[in-house]
């Protein structure tokens, strides 16, 4: 007889995907998950914490696993939106992305922006790595960029910056306030660790726009929608009460865990 082996990435892709997908489609029976003050939501937000502080005690600062380059078997699938609309992201991609600037701001001392050119010239890392969607697929890939720990040390984090944000070009559709655009975040453990990067390229490649050109972020021991793509902003926050929803990511406002460790 054979045994079906239950690990947490098959856990979260089979629970965050089909609970989400209730959301999204207004099944009566799961409606306590867009009940932001409902006591069942409450309490299941209480053991994702719980979840995230264990992890974070057994993990510590372990790296993802790296792979050999023979182990890349196809290119990169790309996940979520493929090619933002965004008459200001059309500009950029329409001059190649010369006129590309990441800003940093926040909880910071220097505040800055970055064009691509200048990212490039920053110290950099190459990781073979696999993406693991929460749709249940994976990937493996090569991935280059900046280290995000090189530019917080450059801007220099104030003591009461908690989480680091990015905010996207990509807009995920319209609603009452206006447009969704994607955004996610981490915490700091996970922004200064060594293989969360800024990736510029992807297999030798400049980074494609369905994989997020010009700059897409790495935060490799998280599934997928924890890999923001067209980043244009890095916001360094002490909460995201006054972000969104107020969950820490498009995804994560709609039911998501905001953690999604592997």
């Amino acid at each position: 007889m054979s045994k079906t082996i239950l690990t947490r990435r098959t856990f979260i892709g089979a629970g965050a995907a089909g609970a989400s997908s209730l959301v999204l489609g207004g099944c009566d029976a799961f409606n306590f998950l867009g009940d932001r003050g409902g006591s069942v939501r409450e309490i299941l937000e209480k053991a994702n914490d719980v979840t995230y502080y264990v992890q974070r005690f057994l993990i510590g600062d372990a790296l993802a696993r790296e792979y050999a380059e023979s182990e890349i078997r196809q290119g990169q699938r790309p996940n979520g939106s493929t090619d933002p609309q965004s008459a200001e992201y059309l500009a950029l991609k329409a001059n190649d992305f010369a006129d590309y600037r990441l800003s940093v701001t926040g909880l910071v001392e220097t505040p800055k922006s970055y064009s691509l050119a200048e990212l490039r010239n920053m110290p950099s890392r190459t990781q073979i790595t696999r993406h693991d969607c929460v749709e249940g697929w994976s990937c493996i890939a090569k991935w280059t960029g900046t280290p995000l720990s090189v530019v917080l040390d450059e801007v220099k984090l104030k003591p009461d910056a908690r989480y680091i944000v990015f905010h996207c070009y990509d807009n995920m559709g319209s609603g009452a306030s206006g447009p969704n655009f994607y955004y996610e975040s981490c915490d700091l453990v996970d922004a200064r660790h060594p293989q969360t990067i800024l990736a510029y390229g992807l297999n030798n490649q400049t980074l494609p726009v369905p994989n997020g050109a010009p700059m897409r972020v790495r935060i490799e021991r998280q599934l997928g929608y924890k890999q923001p793509k067209y980043v244009h902003t890095i916001e360094a926050v002490s909460s995201f009460a006054q972000i969104a929803r107020g969950k820490g990511g498009y995804w994560e406002d709609r039911g998501y865990e905001w953690y999604a460790g592997i």
